[in-house]
């Protein structure tokens, strides 16, 4: 858990939790500092998405103050916003969520992880160690947790009050948020298959993580291959046409590629605000959890590199998120 404990050196951290809840209906729960900020420096983004966007209920806090303890040598440590509550992650990666504002109430404790993958416990590999001006990490791709929840003045669902949800937590640290920026995110609770990427522009060049996983393969995709500088590479190509709300992407290695495609129904997207030196800026991203994901993974046909590919896995991921 040492790349998802706090980064004191850090201009910014963000963590993430994306809960998948009893009705079909989602929650975004944001908790962001940037240090040194003149205004908004400490967010607290409470985001719950039925199913019918337009029903989006949101709540921005902007605390007067967010502490991040650390508990103990083994990078336990939380998040503690004074008169609201806080996030603990704690040893064995247990996560306790206990929020409690005039709008909302939200408690939860995690009952299971499921980590980036058995070769690696993030996204960036060794990269994670170079003082890139962004990092992401993904804590768990999938965790089960119980969870009660309220919302006053709002007509919550029975099913979304109480019960068991499956929660999909990440963090971002370093400088600012990029400018342009790409994130997409499914999982399939039956299946247990599941998709992650992220990745725009930086240090002149635009650079991807990637990450597929099945009962049989783990997929995983960073530069030197996911890169492409000058609108050039070699292993990749992307378009993104953010009017009609499409992302595609192609990256292969020597004997693995993978192709997605994603787009998001108009009207399905919810703002959310981002991190910058100078303080939190609003309504500066989009997000939406009604994605449609097609994903396909190839191996090459012959033992030497390009030498023709054959699809092994296909997915398509219905409710996944979508972020521009």
């Amino acid at each position: 858990m040492e790349h998802h404990a706090p980064h004191s050196s850090s201009n910014f951290e963000g963590y993430y939790s994306k809960f998948d809840l009893p009705s079909g209906a989602h929650l975004a729960l944001i908790i962001c500092k940037v240090r040194g900020a003149r205004q908004r420096p400490n967010m607290v983004s409470f985001t719950y998405v039925p199913p019918d966007a337009t029903k989006t209920y949101q709540k921005e806090v902007w605390a007067d103050d967010l502490q991040m303890v650390t508990f103990s040598k083994d990078n336990a440590f939380g998040l503690e916003v004074p008169g609201i509550g806080y996030a603990r992650w704690h040893a064995d990666s247990t996560t306790e969520y206990s929020l409690e504002h005039e709008d909302f109430s939200f408690h939860a404790k995690t009952t299971s992880r499921t980590p980036w993958s058995p070769h690696t416990n993030t996204p960036e590999a060794l990269l994670v160690n170079l003082p890139l001006p962004l990092h992401w990490h993904v804590q768990s791709l999938a965790s089960d947790c119980d969870f009660n929840m309220k919302l006053p003045g709002y007509d919550l669902p029975y099913a979304d009050r109480s019960g068991k949800a499956m929660v999909h937590q990440e963090k971002n640290w370093a400088h600012s948020f990029p400018q342009a920026h790409i994130w997409i995110q499914a999982y399939d609770q039956d299946t247990k298959h599941g998709f992650c990427c992220a990745g725009g522009q930086i240090l002149g060049m635009e650079a991807f993580l990637l990450g597929y996983r099945s009962e049989d393969l783990t997929v995983d995709f960073r530069p030197p291959f996911a890169v492409r500088v000058a609108g050039l590479s070699p292993f990749m190509s992307y378009t993104a046409d953010w009017e009609r709300r499409t992302f595609e992407l192609s990256v292969q290695g020597l004997w693995q590629k993978l192709e997605i495609k994603a787009v998001a129904p108009q009207g399905s997207f919810f703002s959310l605000s981002s991190p910058f030196p100078e303080g939190h800026r609003e309504n500066f991203l989009g997000q939406s959890f009604q994605a449609r994901i097609e994903v396909r993974v190839f191996e090459s046909e012959t033992w030497w590199p390009w030498g023709g590919w054959r699809c092994v896995k296909s997915d398509v991921f219905e409710g996944g998120i979508s972020f521009l």
